[in-house]
């Protein structure tokens, strides 16, 4: 480059600026498409013994994903929550995931023991 021209910079990399302070980047948040199964696999590692159903692979946007988890939760009667693209049922409850989901159109594969 020549001395005293610099380069043309692209307002994706600034980070702040003295006009309008510090910049947010929009992130854009992906949904892992689905290959036509919601996996379901019971967990009890990092949760004291206690047993945890986890449902992955819906390819569902976040809306989607806490309304299902909200309609799971409701027919097993218990707790639970979505982590990142899961939604994790406490309890033993696989039967009766396992019918709802089927309802809601998925196919169903149980991984894991």
């Amino acid at each position: 480059m020549e001395q005293g021209k610099s380069a043309p910079t692209s307002d994706d990399s600034l980070v702040y600026s003295t006009d309008s302070g510090r910049i947010d980047q929009k992130k854009q948040k992906t949904v892992t498409p689905s290959d036509g199964f919601a996996r379901v696999r019971r967990e009890t590692k990092g949760r004291k013994g206690k047993g945890v159903i986890v449902i992955s692979g819906l390819g569902l946007d976040s809306k989607a994903l806490k309304e299902l988890a909200k309609k799971l939760k409701k027919t097993c009667g218990s707790g639970g929550s979505v982590v990142g693209e899961t939604i994790e049922v406490q309890g033993d409850k696989r039967d009766v995931i396992q019918q709802v989901l089927e309802k809601a159109g998925f196919n169903v594969k149980f991984t894991g023991g």
